[in-house]
């Protein structure tokens, strides 16, 4: 209940602030946003799965972040910076869907 209303929460200081994403952090904006849905992915199949753990969750939030954002910082440094977000964004979809198909198996027993 306390992520919803923090969510809730977030939504509704978005809507109304109107943040605005300094120029340098643009780049790595979306792919710490894909890296956190892959995180919230598998706690939700973690979840569907009664193995759910709070702080192995937020652990593995905020390292995917950290991590995908590295590694296209890390791109953009060695001048590949197109090749390696969409790599990492290849590799995360890849693990989002995976999630997905063991929670619809998990959901529809199929």
């Amino acid at each position: 209940m306390i992520a919803i209303i923090g969510l809730l929460v977030g939504i509704a200081i978005g809507i109304l602030w109107h943040p605005t994403v300094p120029l340098w952090l643009e780049p790595y904006l979306p792919i710490a946003i894909v890296a956190a849905l892959d995180a919230v992915a598998g706690g939700f199949r973690a979840l569907m799965e009664r193995r759910f753990d709070d702080r192995i969750f937020v652990v593995s939030f905020l390292s995917n972040v950290v991590i995908a954002a590295f590694l296209v910082f890390l791109g953009d440094q060695l001048g590949v910076g197109a090749q390696m977000s969409t790599g990492v964004v290849v590799v995360l979809a890849m693990r989002i869907f995976a999630n997905a198909a063991a929670i619809r198996r998990i959901l529809f027993r199929a």
